[in-house]
């Protein structure tokens, strides 16, 4: 069984990696996906322990929602879906660690295009991923 993990976010570019994986040949059944959305919350300041609680659900609540419309999207596509993960942390890292903990074969994920000067400004987390990555990654505009 080929195994692609999909990170997604949300966004259009995320869909069309998704789109991508659908039309890569394969025979039916072959091919299993692995979906993943990972946030990287950032909290500036003292925050109540309560206000804290409640950012912390709802941005478990959208990353939820986020992985449930993909695997909608998943099975519009005839694709089969293994597991999904929403989890948080530094986003390249925990992709390319849960690549390699699940047996990803391909990792494929949407980039928005900044360029190279928007990367070198910015970061890339596809930038990233490329470079940590133990298995090819599709990137997909």
């Amino acid at each position: 069984m080929y195994k692609v993990l999909i990170a997604i976010d949300g966004s259009a570019h995320a869909n069309r990696a998704i789109e991508a994986v659908a039309r890569l040949p394969r025979e039916p059944g072959e091919l299993e996906v692995v979906l993943v959305n990972v946030s990287n919350p950032v909290y500036y300041g003292d925050i109540p322990a309560p206000a804290l609680q409640q950012v912390d659900e709802a941005r478990r609540l959208q990353q939820e929602r986020m992985l449930e419309d993909a695997a909608q999207l998943l099975r519009a596509n005839g694709l089969t879906l293994g597991a999904r993960h929403g989890t948080s942390g530094p986003v390249a890292a925990e992709i390319v660690e849960l690549a390699r903990e699940t047996g990803a074969h391909l990792i494929a994920m949407g980039t928005r295009g900044m360029g190279a000067v928007g990367s070198l400004f910015l970061g890339s987390v596809a930038l990233n991923v490329v470079h940590q990555s133990p298995v090819p990654v599709l990137l997909v505009k």
